[in-house]
C-alpha cells in the first residue's frame, strides 16, 4: 500500500510508503485523501503527521498523469487532496527529508508545521517541463517574501533546508537522524492539549481558507484551460519522459 497509516495517544501517523520516490501518483492521493476523511471522524484525535518511507519525502506528481487524458482528472484531484491536508480538523505536521519537490511541496506547504531534515531540498521544477505549480503559485506569495516565491516558480531551482528556514518555507530544520524524534516532540508537545481546544483554534487559524479555495480553483482553471493548451506544456512533460532536452516553440 502507498499510504500507511496508524494512530496512537492522539497522533495519526500517515506515512507515503513508496520509495524510494513516493511518487504522488493518483492512487496515491486517493488512498491518502481516503484515510484523512477517515481520521477525520475521530473526535480523540489531536495531531496529524505526515511523513515518508525511504531516502526522499517525494519527488512529486507522476509527470505521466499530467499528459492529456489524465490531467483533467489529476489536477482537480491533487487540489482536492491538498484541500484535505489543509482543512483536517487538528494541528498537522509535515516532516520532510530529501527531495520534497513539486507536488510534494504544494502537499507539504498545505500543513501548518513543516520540520525538515537538513538535507531536505525544496522546489518546483515545474517551469523546466513547461507547466506550472498551481497549488504553489497561490500558497507561496502567502508564505515567504514575493520575491522569493517569484524566483522559486521562475527559475525552478530547489533551495536547501538552512534557506528554507530562513525564508519562512519551513519551521525547523534538524539533522537527518533526528528527524523522527524532532517530529515527535513537537507532535507530543501539541497532542497535551485538548482535542476540543486544538479543533477550534485549528479553525480560527483556517479561517480565511474560502478565500484560498476560491483561488486554488482560478488556479486550476488556468493550468487546464490555458497552459494545457499550449504546444510547450506537452513538449516538457514528453521530453522528460523521453529522457531529452525539450525544444520549445514558445507558444
Amino acid at each position: 500500500m502507498p499510504i500507511d497509516v496508524k494512530t496512537h495517544e492522539g497522533i495519526a501517523h500517515v506515512v507515503l510508503s513508496d520509495p524510494p520516490l513516493n511518487i504522488l501518483t493518483r492512487a496515491l492521493l486517493s488512498d491518502l485523501r481516503r484515510a484523512l476523511t477517515e481520521l477525520s471522524a475521530d473526535g480523540t484525535l489531536r495531531v496529524l503527521l505526515l511523513r515518508a518511507e525511504g531516502k526522499h519525502f517525494s519527488s512529486g506528481a507522476s509527470v505521466e498523469e499530467h499528459l492529456p487524458g489524465t490531467v483533467e482528472r489529476m489536477i482537480p484531484e491533487f487540489m482536492q487532496t491538498i484541500g484535505a491536508v489543509r482543512d483536517f480538523p487538528v494541528p498537522t505536521i509535515c516532516a520532510v527529508q530529501g527531495r520534497c519537490l513539486g507536488g510534494a511541496l504544494e502537499l507539504a506547504l498545505a500543513a501548518d508545521l513543516v520540520i525538515a531534515a537538513d538535507n531536505a531540498s525544496f522546489g518546483v521544477p515545474e517551469i523546466s517541463l513547461g507547466v506550472i505549480p498551481p497549488a504553489a503559485c497561490v500558497q507561496l506569495p502567502r508564505m515567504v517574501p514575493p520575491g522569493v516565491a517569484a524566483e522559486l516558480v521562475f527559475t525552478g531551482r530547489p533551495i536547501d533546508a538552512r534557506s528554507a528556514v530562513a525564508v519562512g518555507l519551513v519551521t525547523h530544520v534538524v539533522e537527518v537522524d533526528s528527524l523522527h524524534d524532532a517530529a515527535m516532540r513537537l507532535a507530543h508537545a501539541i497532542s497535551a492539549h485538548s482535542a476540543a481546544a486544538l479543533r477550534s483554534a485549528k479553525e480560527a487559524l483556517r479561517a480565511g481558507a474560502e478565500a484560498v479555495d476560491r483561488t486554488m480553483t482560478e488556479a486550476s482553471r488556468i493550468y487546464l484551460e490555458d497552459l494545457m493548451r499550449t504546444t510547450d506544456a506537452a513538449e516538457g512533460l514528453l521530453s522528460f519522459m523521453e529522457k531529452r532536452q525539450p525544444h520549445w516553440t514558445h507558444s
